[in-house]
């Protein structure tokens, strides 16, 4: 009876998505059906995604006229999964009438049958409750060690507000709290999330699914001053003082010298100048402990004890950092950025743009941070705040639907499932956004519940980073930093792109993440995900514990790669560890990702060029894979050439799901 259910439903489903296929899934070169069939729950959730499949409109503050069942259904029909939501910014937390607006806002979802996320700051970045934190103790303000070596006395320590991102940001210039200060975090925990418990408690863990927090950083450090332009329509709540002059900083906390002196047996205070200047070991030992330090209480104070007390109200936690797509801005905004999104259950990204090749620049280090978190932290959700942003800076939006889709469509390829929307509604039609709505959907039909497979790890070289940093006063760039520097992050970068351009699957790894894994004849083994090669950036001096695993690694058989031979030898020595998903006719705007589901493997091609692409791809059994097209929704055979491969003819800005019963890689996990 099963089976024939399973056949029934994969009948009805293909003849409501009319199977005029296009020229990438035409059938093979014997005219062939298929030598296998989806599941059916697989073909259901592709007909008709679920809302937990959907993207989510973010609506800061919903308005009362949009906090009804009739509205929230309208939202629906646009195609959208539920909200992202918080408490209107007017009054922020203090107006029972904006109260009453929200939860009948998310009473409205539930009827709907949409999901809802929280949004945990009054604007941005996340950690201050709109200044309620502060004003409940201005103590709890975020703290710089700030150096002036014209002074006699050249250390400072003053509060971290002007020339950092809490005076440079879009929404509004307002000192910021500590977030290493374990009572500051207290405070906006209680301050924001217990208010949230407090009158929507009966929703935590059915309609309200996650919280969600926006770039919260350690601060110290000059990010760079706003276009005056943009500055002129910034909120300034809290006056600046124009005179202050910009300093070298680094973040600090009251109890940091006691745990330092803890950890390491030595007196920060007697060696702060290591964090400013001197090029010794001895200075880079400093720096390095005094950024694992920052790294740990950061995690552990901010981070961690939200996703305590998300876990323990059974929802998720969930939110982006601040500037992903730079590695040497990692340190002084976060310690260390994949550490601190690993410490969420839904590890997230801002993807800023719309524009579907910013993937092969920055985007594959946006995505790719979260994605890894996920990867090591055993789970597979990974979220996305998307907008065309840039474009309607730039007065080019909004972003075409096609733009949008092939976004989407390279950040799934990279492990993105969660997707929350900054697009604006208003700009396009009904019709656009359901589409939009519906090819996120059928892209998570198949891969939410799937696995993704690199076989590749790339070092994320984090700890020659914190040796090698010297905070600066002017904007930070890697002009300001050394020569050592300059090589390891502008090796790690061309890696990424080189990586990416070539459709080689991987997943970032760090040297406390590499210290910790198991090796198991010629592979890294992580929650059961097993890696064959390794590939460090130029110049990295690993610790002595993540260098004797590497060494344990490449003794067993395993592959390691080191920047600085052939590059394409290396990469092509790389590619040959996949089966599937190698192009025959190269392309740098081909983006392929890998995954394997219930046994089934899929490959996600995604055409980010705004020209037409022909070729080929590899797959094993090709002729028996079948052709998904998220756009369209229709599904069918493939086409495969003389060799083998499955044939591709995709036009610019599209994307392709091929699913097959072979293998991702040459050996099994």
């Amino acid at each position: 009876m099963a089976g024939f259910n399973r056949k029934l439903v994969l009948f009805l489903v293909t003849a409501a998505l009319s199977m005029a296929l296009p020229s990438v899934a035409a059938g093979n070169a014997r005219g062939e059906r298929p030598a296998f069939e989806l599941p059916a729950e697989w073909l259901a959730a592709w007909s008709d995604p679920p809302a937990e499949l959907r993207p989510l409109q973010i609506v800061h503050g919903v308005p009362p006229a949009q906090a009804t069942p009739e509205a929230m259904t309208r939202l629906k029909e646009l195609g959208l999964g539920g909200i992202v939501c918080n408490v209107s910014f007017s009054e922020y937390m203090r107006s029972e009438a904006h109260w009453q607006t929200l939860i009948k806002a998310v009473e409205a979802c539930r009827d709907a049958g949409l999901v809802v996320w929280i949004y945990d700051e009054d604007g941005y970045p996340s950690g201050a409750a709109g200044g309620l934190v502060l004003q409940q103790n201005p103590k709890f303000e975020a703290l710089a060690l700030a150096y002036d070596s014209s002074l006699p006395e050249p250390f400072i320590l003053r509060p971290s507000y002007e020339h950092t991102h809490a005076s440079n940001n879009f929404y509004a210039a307002r000192r910021f709290a500590n977030l290493l200060d374990r009572e500051a975090v207290e405070s906006f925990i209680k301050i924001t999330h217990e208010a949230y418990w407090a009158r929507l408690k009966d929703h935590f863990g059915g309609t309200i699914q996650a919280f969600f927090t926006d770039e919260p950083s350690l601060m110290a450090v000059n990010i760079g001053q706003l276009p005056e332009e943009v500055r002129k329509t910034v909120r300034v709540v809290d006056p600046l003082d124009e005179n202050l002059k910009p300093l070298p900083s680094v973040p600090w906390v009251a109890d940091l010298p006691q745990r330092y002196r803890e950890r390491y047996g030595e007196d920060i205070l007697n060696m702060r100048k290591s964090l400013f200047e001197g090029d010794s070991e001895a200075d880079r030992r400093v720096r390095r402990q005094f950024w694992a330090l920052v790294t740990d209480l950061f995690a552990e104070r901010y981070y961690g004890q939200i996703r305590r007390w998300t876990g323990s109200h059974n929802i998720a936690s969930s939110g982006h950092i601040l500037w992903e797509e730079e590695l040497l801005h990692g340190v002084p905004l976060e310690g260390n950025p994949l550490k601190m999104l690993m410490q969420m259950d839904i590890p997230g990204l801002d993807m800023l743009t719309s524009n579907p090749e910013a993937v092969i620049y920055s985007g594959w280090l946006t995505t790719s941070l979260p994605a890894s978190a996920a990867i090591f932290n055993g789970g597979r959700r990974v979220m996305t705040e998307v907008s065309d942003f840039s474009e309607t800076m730039a007065e080019k939006g909004p972003a075409p639907l096609a733009d949008m889709c092939a976004t989407a469509a390279w950040q799934a390829a990279l492990g993105v499932t969660e997707f929350t929307l900054y697009y604006n509604r208003a700009a396009r039609s009904p019709t656009e956004y359901r589409a939009y709505c519906d090819f996120v959907g059928r892209l998570n039909s198949l891969l939410r519940d799937a696995r993704p497979a690199p076989r590749v790890l790339l070092y994320y070289p984090i700890y020659d980073v914190w040796g090698e940093y010297r905070p600066v006063a002017e904007p930070l760039t890697l002009n300001s930093q050394s020569d050592r520097m300059k090589k390891v992050v502008n090796s790690f970068m061309l890696l990424g792109e080189h990586t990416t351009r070539r459709q080689i699957s991987f997943a970032l790894i760090d040297h406390e993440l590499l210290a910790a894994v198991e090796v198991r004849q010629g592979r890294i083994v992580v929650n059961g995900r097993a890696f064959d090669a390794l590939v460090l950036p130029a110049g990295v001096e690993m610790p002595k514990s993540a260098a004797e695993k590497m060494n344990l690694f490449k003794a067993s058989g395993g592959k390691v790669f080191a920047d600085g031979a052939d590059g394409n030898a290396q990469m092509d020595a790389l590619a040959a560890l996949y089966s599937s998903g190698v192009l025959s006719s190269p392309s740098e705007r081909i983006v392929v990702g890998r995954f394997v589901r219930d046994g089934t493997d899929i490959l996600l091609v995604v055409n980010v060029a705004a020209k037409e692409y022909n070729g080929a791809v590899t797959a094993q059994n090709a002729s028996a894979w079948l052709a998904a097209d998220p756009a369209s929704g229709r599904i069918g055979p493939v086409a495969a050439d003389s060799n083998g491969n499955i044939v591709l003819s995709m036009p610019p800005r599209t994307a392709l799901l091929l699913i097959g019963p072979g293998r991702i890689d040459k050996r099994a996990n």
